[in-house]
C-alpha cells in the first residue's frame, strides 16, 4: 500500500511529489495520456519565475521530473481508468490492470483546451495556433490574430490579446455572444476587436506557421479568407475529472472544489491541485503552488494519522 499516490506530471503533480518525496512519504506518481501536461504542447515558456531566458514547455517538466526523481519519487506509466474512492485504503486500477491501493490521493490530472478538431489545427498547434493567450499572446506584437469563441474564455482572450497585437478578430458562430455582459461591453467598447457573426473556421491557413483562416458564413454557406498571423481558440477548458464523477463534488463544468484556502476535496485523504480544481487562473506557476499545497496538506494528514 502506497502512503501516497499522486495523478498527473503536469506542474501541479511533479510539484506534489517534490515535496512529498522529500517529506519521505515516499510518493508514487502515475503519468496519464500527456506525461507533463499541457506545457509540452507549449514552445516557450517566459513567464515561468526563475528564468531569464524562455525555456521550452517540455525541457522545463523535464527538469520538474527529474527533480522530483532525485528526491525518490517512483513513476508509474499508464492512466487510471478506475478510481473507488468510497473507504480507504482508495483503490485505482490502470490501463494495463494493475491494482494500486493509496492512503492518500493527489489528483492532478489538469484540464485540456476544448479544440475545434480540424486537421489544419493540430498541425498548426504552437506554430500560430494557441488555446492560452496569456501564454503565447506576447509573441503577436502588431500583428493580425483571430479569436475563436464567444463566450468569457474568448472574450478574456481577446482583450488580453489587444495589449499586444494589432487587431483581434472574434470569430462567433453566432450574432450574439454568451459572455457576460461586463466581458462584452469590455471586449465591444475595445477599437482593437472586431467581430465577425454567424461564422466558423472551417481551415487554419499556413505551411510552417498560420498564414490566416477559412471561414464560412453559417447563414449564406459563402466563405472567404482573413489574413492572420495567430489563431486563438477559446471555447472553454474541460477539466479531467469524469472518472470522479459521483464520487467527488464538482461544479458543473467538471472542476473539483476545494476546500477554502486548501487543496481538500469533499473526501477526506483526496487531494487536488492545478488545473483541475482551477478554472480561474490555469497558469504553470499556480498549478505549482496548488501542488506544492496538496503535498503538504496530504503529509498532514497521514501525520494526523499516526504516520511517521
Amino acid at each position: 500500500m502506497e502512503n501516497l499516490v499522486i495523478l498527473g506530471t503536469g506542474p501541479a503533480g511533479l510539484t506534489a511529489a517534490i515535496y512529498a518525496a522529500r517529506a519521505n512519504l515516499n510518493p508514487v506518481v502515475v503519468e496519464g495520456d500527456q506525461p507533463g501536461g499541457q506545457l509540452t504542447i507549449t514552445s516557450d515558456v517566459e513567464n515561468y519565475p526563475g528564468f531569464a531566458e524562455p525555456v521550452m514547455g517540455p525541457e522545463l517538466m523535464t527538469a520538474f521530473r527529474k527533480q522530483a526523481e532525485r528526491f525518490g519519487t517512483r513513476f508509474v506509466t499508464g492512466w487510471v481508468q478506475k478510481a473507488d474512492l468510497s473507504k480507504r485504503p482508495f483503490v485505482l486500477e490502470t490501463s494495463d490492470g494493475r491494482k494500486i491501493e493509496a492512503k492518500t490521493l493527489v489528483i492532478a490530472t489538469g484540464a485540456s483546451a476544448k479544440w475545434l478538431g480540424l486537421p489544419s489545427e493540430k498541425r498548426l498547434q504552437g506554430k500560430g495556433v494557441s488555446a492560452c493567450a496569456t501564454c503565447d499572446g506576447f509573441f503577436f506584437r502588431n500583428q493580425d490574430v483571430i479569436v475563436s469563441g464567444g463566450g468569457d474564455t474568448a472574450m478574456e482572450e481577446a482583450t488580453f490579446l489587444t495589449r499586444f497585437a494589432k487587431s483581434v478578430t472574434v470569430v462567433h458562430r453566432r450574432d450574439t455572444l454568451r459572455a457576460s455582459k461586463i466581458m462584452q461591453d469590455k471586449a465591444q467598447k475595445n477599437p482593437k476587436i472586431k467581430f465577425v457573426w454567424n461564422a466558423e473556421i472551417r481551415e487554419i491557413l499556413g505551411e510552417n506557421s498560420v498564414t490566416g483562416v477559412r471561414l464560412r458564413d453559417l447563414k449564406t454557406e459563402a466563405e472567404n479568407e482573413v489574413a492572420a498571423t495567430g489563431v486563438f481558440i477559446a471555447i472553454g477548458h474541460q477539466p479531467n475529472t469524469s472518472l470522479f464523477t459521483g464520487q467527488l463534488d464538482m461544479n458543473e463544468v467538471g472542476y473539483l472544489k476545494v476546500q477554502n484556502g486548501s487543496s481538500k476535496t469533499n473526501i477526506p485523504g483526496v487531494f487536488a491541485a492545478g488545473d483541475v480544481a482551477d478554472p480561474v487562473y490555469r497558469q504553470a506557476v499556480t498549478a505549482a503552488g496548488m501542488g506544492c499545497m496538496a503535498a503538504i496538506d496530504a503529509e498532514r494528514f497521514l501525520e494526523s494519522e499516526g504516520h511517521h
